[in-house]
């Protein structure tokens, strides 16, 4: 349970193409009716290297009951090249329980390598991701007229020192009702890793405010139930927003 409420943490925030503001987004997740944690991410503009560069910080934790039994408090950082979109540096602050992991990880592009604390120098495959700098990625690069349902692109993608393959799969248009309104929206499905928590493969749906790009809604088909996560706010400045 651990692993997936740290994998739904990162998958919550594919957002989009930000300019000097600074964005902050907060979720509430469930399991069915009952909350077992939440969720936010700040997004920020920053320099790294001397260069323009975007700041994405997500924290996720359980509450209540669920942080009796699971205890997690995870922290990723994933800053990226404000142009290019790829990941200069992530840091991954993991609490699960009795489990604790830091890794920080510089990302070296012109020479697809990467250094990190955990796993030292290495070559990866050329224009590695992460998994948050992934969806900002995919929404950045496939403007979603050019899509049609079904279409996928496919990233090599770093999670935990691993790197694989993963797949962002466009399904269709829907609108649906949100604790902050009725909100029209692109819905992607993300590859993940079948396993005894998870359904299927596929199991994840992933709703996109289509005006906005901010996820309000997400959605796991685990084998005992459905995990989900509903947007609470979306503010830049500290204002909110109305979505659309």
């Amino acid at each position: 349970m651990n692993k997936l409420f740290s994998i739904l943490i990162v998958f919550l925030f594919a957002a989009q193409s930000l300019a000097a503001e600074e964005i902050s987004i907060k979720f509430h997740l469930k399991f069915g009716f009952v909350k077992g944690g939440e969720a936010e991410m700040t997004i920020s503009d920053t320099v790294f290297n001397d260069r323009p560069a975007i700041h994405y910080h997500v924290m996720g934790k359980t509450t209540g009951l669920a942080n009796k039994l699971y205890g997690v408090y995870d922290i990723y950082e994933t800053y990226v090249d404000a142009e290019t979109r790829l990941p200069v540096k992530t840091i991954r602050n993991v609490k699960e329980g009795s489990y604790r992991r830091y890794t920080e990880t510089l990302f070296y592009h012109d020479v697809d390598s990467i250094n990190s604390t955990r796993s030292g120098w290495r070559a990866v495959p050329d224009d590695l991701l992460d998994l948050i700098s992934v969806f900002f990625y995919f929404v950045h690069k496939n403007p979603f007229e050019n899509l049609q349902p079904g279409d996928a692109v496919v990233y090599p993608t770093i999670n935990a020192d691993k790197i694989s393959d993963v797949s962002i799969k466009y399904l269709h248009d829907e609108k649906i009702e949100t604790d902050v309104g009725k909100v029209d929206c692109h819905v992607l499905t993300p590859t993940v890793r079948k396993g005894k928590v998870l359904e299927k493969s596929d199991g994840v749906k992933f709703y996109l405010a289509k005006e906005e790009k901010v996820p309000v809604f997400i959605e796991f088909e685990m084998r005992v139930g459905s995990l989900k996560a509903v947007i609470q706010h979306y503010k830049i400045d500290g204002v909110e927003q109305t979505l659309h």
